[in-house]
């Protein structure tokens, strides 16, 4: 299986102090997208972190 048949469609975002948001990773599934968020999260930035999903089409849901 090569990069381009590998499905990642699962994003954590970033969000900083000034409201700028940034992508950092695509996963596979969402507990791998989650369990990233979370180890981020727990070291007392105030940078938010979120998962969202894209969906086949390309629209950005968050979970």
């Amino acid at each position: 299986m090569n990069d381009s048949t590998i499905s990642l469609p699962w994003l954590v975002i970033r969000q900083d102090d000034n409201g700028n948001r940034y992508r950092v990773g695509r996963y596979a599934t969402r507990a791998e997208a989650q369990k990233i968020a979370d180890s981020l999260d727990v070291r007392g930035h105030k940078q938010l972190y979120w998962v969202e999903r894209i969906g086949q089409n390309g629209d950005v849901s968050r979970n």
